[in-house]
């Protein structure tokens, strides 16, 4: 059984908030039909709406809809509920320090509600996620190699290391000193990848070499000097189109989105 876990949840809840006494009125786990609400808590009800909206929630993530996940989503609620009651109680309202947060809050229910609303409002047609599919399969070409590096910060550093690995030191050694934190402590791999996911004067380089061969000038690029070793070079297997169809239509959606916030923040008067 998959374990529950509501990914909205501000903050974890402590083991004996339920055994606090709560005043809860007799509703099903579905909700009550004829009032419209779940439950009960303190006099006050919890429409069936805001149980339907975390429930649409988690199954748009892929947790089926079952009596258990109805239960969960019910208990969830009510226990905050709970805690919402008591600290408005305390005076957490009209706290300076929360107020700020609550209209952040505010803002970002209104702004996912409206951005999810012009996404639906624009549907992708299959045939620009296909020129989209094209465009990318051909920048990425028909290659991808297996590369280590090392970076430093002066080309005298980097031409020290060839020196040294031409006098037979192993490349996973000197790959220590190197500036890259994510691959010094691998030996200075960075996997396969295509070409077009490094800097123009990396890749450059890197695809003249020849398996085993290292670059025997340093390689100069925005983030210092390289000296690049190919390891192994292999044909390019990309995802079909269908494969590929739920990345592709993310990536033009967020394209789409940045694009309509550009135009509003263009027309909007800002002092």
């Amino acid at each position: 059984m998959n374990r529950f876990t509501l990914r909205s949840s501000v903050f974890a809840l402590a083991t004996a908030l339920s055994l606090a006494p709560v005043f809860v009125g007799q509703a099903s786990a579905a909700g009550n039909a004829a009032s419209g609400t779940i439950a009960t808590v303190n006099g006050k009800p919890i429409p069936a709406s805001r149980a339907d909206a975390l429930v649409a929630a988690q199954t748009a993530q892929g947790q089926p809809n079952s009596p258990e996940l109805q239960k969960m989503v019910r208990d969830e609620l009510i226990r905050r509920e709970v805690l919402s009651q008591e600290s408005i109680k305390q005076g957490y309202e009209k706290n300076p320090q929360v107020l700020p947060q609550l209209m952040l809050a505010r803002q970002s229910v209104l702004i996912n509600a409206y951005i999810g609303d012009y996404v639906r409002k624009h549907p992708l047609s299959d045939d620009l996620l296909k020129k989209e599919y094209e465009t990318i399969k051909l920048g990425l070409g028909d290659k991808e190699y297996k590369v280590r590096h090392i970076l430093v910060d002066k080309e005298d550093d980097a031409k020290a290391i060839i020196a040294k690995l031409d006098k037979g030191e192993k490349f996973d050694d000197l790959a220590k000193d190197s500036k890259d934190p994510g691959s010094r402590e691998r030996g200075g791999e960075l996997g396969w990848a295509a070409p077009s996911n490094y800097v123009k004067p990396f890749s450059m380089a890197m695809t003249k070499l020849e398996k085993g061969k290292y670059t025997e000038i340093p390689v100069k690029s925005d983030f210092g000097y390289h000296v690049i070793l190919l390891e192994d070079v292999r044909e390019l297997k990309l995802p079909s189109f269908e494969e590929a169809k739920p990345q592709l239509a993310q990536r033009l959606q967020q394209q789409m989105i940045e694009k309509h916030i550009a135009e509003l923040m263009s027309k909007a008067k800002v002092q």
